[in-house]
């Protein structure tokens, strides 16, 4: 429902995000876009990347714009420097906004930027807008350093993200976790007293639940809902990267099944490991691959589905199959897919580690284990008892709504837009 508010109250507001695909990060763009635009503001999204055949479905057509630029500069150099080239194509991005602005001869009053902070001094150098910058990591600590070339490299890289972070008019980070972990990682800034304010991601509560209880196999294709029919169900959400760390959903459903399979639900039960996989990115085609042979090593081929990538009623056709939803990354700064698995109904394992230990509640919404096999095999086993996950699955939608919805995030977000513009 649109949040109707005068000519005078309505911003202009844009958003400089790297690559609008169907990730964690681009969740939460999409999210507050349609938030900001509900709320009477005029909304540009602007990206380096966006494939209609692969995106959120609120980009089709929505109520907001996406605008595809910088596209035309390499994602990486001989598969190397991913991370420079990502500063470029933002530097890209803020370089187009400041001159979609100055040809409009109105500027942005808030520009919206998230994951590369090299746009904001570009930003502030080119136009009057104030700038937003949203972290979801330290983009440093997500890099390795594989040699002292490297080392040199990531050095300059870091140094700049330091101080182009600090260059923001306003800070926001997703977690307390990660509030912790920027003011460890960027120490000139907490010097400086700028510690980020901390703004949860949110999601929104499906309407069709029940619909999607009852119709959920006609959602997916005939073999996968054939796969999924009469079966208990686990799911994994989660890109196919190896730091999403598959590979432990697949051992604690070969525990599971080891240690607990004379019980009926158990017996009964398959792993679907869905996610985010982008041909484009060799990662997503080694990690597939390598969880393809993991599972094929644990004699678990004829219980173990992957699944790459999904449209948004697939979904949730597979949330409405599952019995829960295990979660395996470990120190994860957020996490959007336990949040979207709750607000489902789903009860959710997940490491005991990160933004998870913020957004589950342990014993009620689901489980915190330690990343270990037996431990996540020991909650999946409790969660096989329908009545068990159902009792959970009720409670966990009920704390979403309660505490993580859409509608309060847009709200907040609003009054955070609005008081920024006036500054």
């Amino acid at each position: 429902m649109a949040h109707l508010q005068s000519n005078e109250n309505r911003l202009l507001i844009a958003f400089c995000h790297p690559d609008l695909g169907l990730g964690g990060a681009e969740r939460l763009i999409v999210d507050a876009a349609c938030e900001l635009a509900s709320h009477g503001n005029s909304v540009d999204v602007y990206t380096a990347h966006y494939d209609k055949n692969r995106c959120f479905s609120e980009t089709l057509g929505g109520s907001f714009s996406v605008t595809v630029c910088g596209n035309w500069f390499p994602r990486s150099i001989f598969n190397r420097m991913h991370a420079l080239c990502a500063y470029v194509r933002c530097v890209l991005i803020a370089a187009y906004i400041a001159w979609t602005a100055f040809r409009r001869k109105r500027p942005y009053d808030v520009v919206f930027v998230d994951q590369v902070s090299a746009a904001v001094p570009v930003l502030r150098l080119l136009t009057s807008s104030k700038v937003l910058f949203y972290c979801h990591f330290p983009d440093q600590l997500l890099a390795k350093r594989r040699s002292r070339l490297h080392s040199s490299y990531r050095a300059v890289l870091d140094a700049v993200e330091e101080y182009t972070t600090g260059q923001a008019h306003q800070l926001l980070v997703n977690s307390t976790f990660t509030q912790g972990v920027f003011l460890k990682t960027f120490r000139r800034l907490k010097k400086r007293g700028i510690v980020p304010s901390v703004f949860y991601p949110a999601v929104q509560l499906p309407s069709d639940e029940d619909a999607a209880e009852v119709d959920w196999e006609y959602r997916l294709d005939p073999d996968l809902a054939g796969f999924l029919h009469g079966k208990r169900v686990f799911l994994s959400i989660n890109r196919f990267e190896r730091k999403k760390n598959l590979g432990l959903a697949v051992r604690a459903f070969g525990v599971l099944q080891n240690e607990y399979g004379g019980q009926a639900e158990v017996s009964h039960s398959v792993l679907v490991l869905a996610g985010g996989y982008d041909k484009r990115l060799a990662e997503n085609r080694e990690h597939f691959c390598e969880v393809q042979e993991l599972v094929q090593r644990l004699g678990l081929a004829d219980k173990v589905r992957l699944v790459a990538s999904f449209s948004d009623a697939q979904r949730s056709a597979l949330l409405a199959a599952a019995a829960c939803v295990l979660y395996t990354p470990e120190n994860e700064h957020f996490g959007i897919v336990p949040l979207e698995a709750m607000a489902a109904g789903r009860p959710v394992v997940a490491c005991d580690s990160g933004g998870p230990k913020e957004t589950v509640v342990d014993g009620t919404t689901g489980f915190l284990c330690p990343p270990e096999p037996a431990a996540f095999a020991a909650a999946m086993a409790r969660l096989a008892d329908p009545e068990k996950s159902a009792d959970m699955g009720r409670q966990a939608r009920f704390h979403v709504q309660k505490t993580f919805s859409r509608a309060a995030f847009g709200r907040k977000l609003n009054d955070v837009v609005h008081k920024l513009a006036r500054t």
